[in-house]
């Protein structure tokens, strides 16, 4: 892909505000602000500080403009999205990629509605007159491939075609709340914002609840939870589903990988953050989208999305990698995982390093033994998810052979097992009875798990099974990449 050279260098327009999110912490009166993608520990100066009023900054001037600009980028503030004035809808096109699924499609293009030039592209449908049927009952335009080239080529192909500033690559099967293209163009009031993502829930429909529903319902894979924030590797949103997104046109060149039939939408992503893009994940917008219930077809799903894996590993290396440790909190981790009698107290040795060690580091601080104690014990908690995870996602093959004989092992799989669902039920306050849920959930991670491994052992490589340790050497800034990931997991 080949996109704009970089971002736009415009700065914030006057009125635009950003308010803090809700996992940076204000310390010393102000003065220090702990938070952000990765977490970090920032000293402000007097003026800056002045800047923070409840929280939230609002673009008055060149120095206003900067600290909004600079806590965006470093992920500790959102933009106030209702604040934000609406841009014109007009200037979107609607590209949507399909294969057969008439119904589908005329329900998406009936929410439409005449509010935007709508691009279908067909991407081979056994009844391609079932599809023009549709498309020209809504008056979208119909382009037609010949061949069978994948989601990621037919959106390109709509692509190709679009003549606004603002492209929408909606998925069929998904239904748009009213509201929720509008909200989504009111980022890019920000010139740095190259896309911009909604919240992904489930499209109810008429007849049976299945429990698959229900539990894709409260954790699917395409729902990136309630909390805004700016996406890109290694962040709490990492990525942003295809189902639906909203693009700048002139950020995305040729648009997707179109060899790409898996991962398509998280390579695009990671290719424009680093070109210095912003992408947003917004979930006051919303979208709905008709999850799968059959559980072959569930279960065959979560195993494809697995198999990106090495494709994204080939292209982006570590940042697909399952853990993010630093060596303190890998060894924080091994100890406790040993169960031996000198685990405990290696472990406590090990955190009591980090932490003399964290505090040095933050010693500007007025109360530096205090942060440094809150950071480690957050990187230690991420250490043990991020095992559990490990655990039960991606490295369950081994973790079953391993059960067969080690008793240390099998203990650790189901304490992982009963904390990951008691947690995660509490969260998702799904429509489950545990055993349903628990079952759910490993079935979820264990047809995941098995496509990352067939990607693996297909492409020859492990890359995308093997954590980062991140240095031999002590890094304040990336050993707090952990702790983003594990509010992720958190939140997912």
């Amino acid at each position: 892909m080949s996109g704009a050279d970089h971002p736009a260098s415009d700065s914030l327009p006057k009125g635009f505000a950003v308010r803090l999110n809700r996992h940076v912490r204000v310390r010393d009166s102000g003065r220090t602000l702990v938070g952000g993608t990765p977490t970090r520990v920032a000293h402000l100066a007097d003026r800056a500080r002045e800047l923070i009023v409840d929280r939230t900054v609002r673009v008055r001037d060149h120095a206003s403009a900067t600290l909004a600009d600079r806590l965006l980028e470093t992920g500790m503030a959102d933009p106030v999205v209702e604040e934000l004035p609406d841009l014109d809808l007009s200037q979107v096109t609607v590209v949507v990629p399909v294969r057969d699924r008439p119904a589908a499609l005329n329900r998406l293009l009936a929410c439409i509605a005449d509010r935007h030039r709508v691009i279908v592209v067909d991407d081979a449908s056994e009844d391609l007159a079932a599809i023009a049927e549709v498309a020209s009952a809504h008056h979208a335009e119909l382009v037609p491939l010949a061949q069978n080239a994948g989601p990621a080529a037919a959106r390109n192909a709509g692509l190709r075609r679009v003549t606004t500033p603002y492209v929408a690559f909606v998925d069929s099967d998904v239904v748009l709340e009213t509201d929720a293209l509008p909200i989504l163009l009111r980022h890019f009031t920000d010139p740095r914002v190259a896309m911009a993502a909604p919240r992904v829930l489930g499209l109810r429909l008429p007849g049976r609840d299945p429990w698959i529903r229900r539990y894709e319902d409260a954790r699917s894979s395409l729902d990136l939870g309630t909390e805004p924030g700016i996406v890109r590797p290694r962040a709490p949103v990492s990525w942003v589903p295809s189902a639906c997104l909203l693009a700048r046109v002139d950020a995305l060149g040729h648009g997707f990988t179109a060899e790409m039939r898996v991962g398509e939408d998280v390579d695009l992503v990671w290719l424009l953050a680093n070109q210095g893009w912003r992408i947003r994940y917004e979930p006051s917008s919303i979208v709905r989208h008709e999850h799968r219930t059959a559980v072959r077809d569930w279960l065959r799903r979560k195993a494809f999305y697995g198999t990106g894996a090495h494709l994204l590993a080939q292209r982006h290396g570590s940042n697909v990698a399952p853990a993010v440790l630093t060596p303190w909190s890998a060894g924080f981790a091994l100890a406790l995982l040993a169960q031996r009698r000198w685990s405990l107290p290696v472990a406590g040795m090990i955190f009591a390093v980090a932490t003399t060690r964290i505090s040095a580091k933050v010693k500007g601080s007025d109360h530096p033994t205090r942060l440094a104690l809150r950071l480690t014990t957050d990187g230690a908690v991420a250490a043990a998810w991020q095992t559990a995870a490990l655990l039960l996602r991606h490295w369950w093959p081994l973790a079953a052979v391993g059960c067969l004989f080690s008793r240390r092992l099998r203990r650790a799989m189901i304490a992982a097992t009963v904390l990951d669902t008691v947690v995660d039920l509490r969260r998702t306050r799904a429509r489950l009875d545990p055993f349903r849920y628990a079952l759910a959930r490993r079935l979820d991670d264990a047809a995941y798990g098995c496509g990352v491994w067939y990607g693996a052992i297909r492409g020859r490589s492990p890359r995308a099974l093997l954590p980062d340790i991140q240095g031999a050497r002590f890094n304040l800034a990336r050993y707090e990449v952990a702790i983003g990931r594990w509010k992720r997991a958190v939140r997912r």
